[in-house]
């Protein structure tokens, strides 16, 4: 695995993908992510986000062994400010009610409190993270301005990989795919592996309202329930509860 991104994927998250180390398909794809990192790196740094210390902050603060709960996101926030290597988090800086606090923050903390929860009080799902809720974005980059810009770098096989590897050698995660986007994953996801599914429209400006499956149903009235019924899968196999 090259160097340059080796040295930033945690241990746990290496020896996961280890069986690959040998693949010289494999071997190009990461050799690719990483000239292209480099090229950002020296010409482009203050328009790629997040900061590259970031790019697996999600891996970092969620190690293999104590996953418990799959978010999927599909690229980092491209406005100023936002990334932060966890896919729908943002700084704590960043108020609810305020202009810059993105509607699928908004929405999620609005579909915890019809669930009972308590609502976010800030974006920043760092705690979420360290309680092992992976909050993986399928594209690990994003050029400022431009959503999905880093669509092309080979992130989304690199991910893909993870996916299928995490759900194939740990049992019983449960995985929350929120859009069409992130339900073209569930193909990746070994069903044998006694994980639980959960699926609903994305919880973005109205497409929480669509689909038969919506993340909130329209009038505000319930939401998919994803929070709850995660906690009750987690103690129905002995694990600690998310304090969502």
């Amino acid at each position: 695995m090259p160097k340059n991104l080796l040295s930033r994927l945690p241990n746990d998250w290496r020896e996961l993908l280890n069986p690959l180390n040998t693949n010289a398909e494999w071997l190009n794809l990461l050799n690719s992510i990483s000239a292209k990192e480099e090229l950002a790196r020296n010409q482009f740094e203050q328009g790629v986000v997040p900061s590259f210390e970031n790019v697996f902050k999600a891996l970092s603060l969620t190690q293999v062994e104590n996953i418990k709960v799959v978010i999927l996101g599909q690229d980092p926030y491209h406005s100023p400010g936002l990334a932060q290597g966890l896919a729908f988090s943002i700084p704590e800086s960043i108020r609810p009610g305020s202009r810059e606090f993105p509607s699928s923050l908004r929405n999620i903390s609005k579909a915890l409190a019809l669930e009972g929860f308590s609502p976010l009080t800030d974006g920043n799902l760092t705690r979420w993270a360290n309680q092992g809720v992976l909050l993986l974005n399928a594209t690990l980059t994003v050029q400022l301005g431009q959503a999905n810009s880093h669509c092309e770098w080979g992130w989304q096989q690199f991910t893909d990989q993870l996916i299928k590897s995490l759900s194939e050698q740990i049992t019983g995660i449960v995985w929350l795919l929120w859009g069409s986007y992130a339900y073209k994953k569930i193909d990746l996801i070994n069903k044998s592996q006694n994980h639980l599914i959960l699926s609903a429209s994305h919880p973005s400006g109205l497409s929480v309202y669509k689909t038969k499956s919506p993340f909130i149903s329209p009038g505000d009235t319930q939401s998919c329930g994803h929070f709850k019924q995660s906690n009750e899968w987690l103690l129905s196999h002995k694990k600690t509860p998310i304090a969502w």
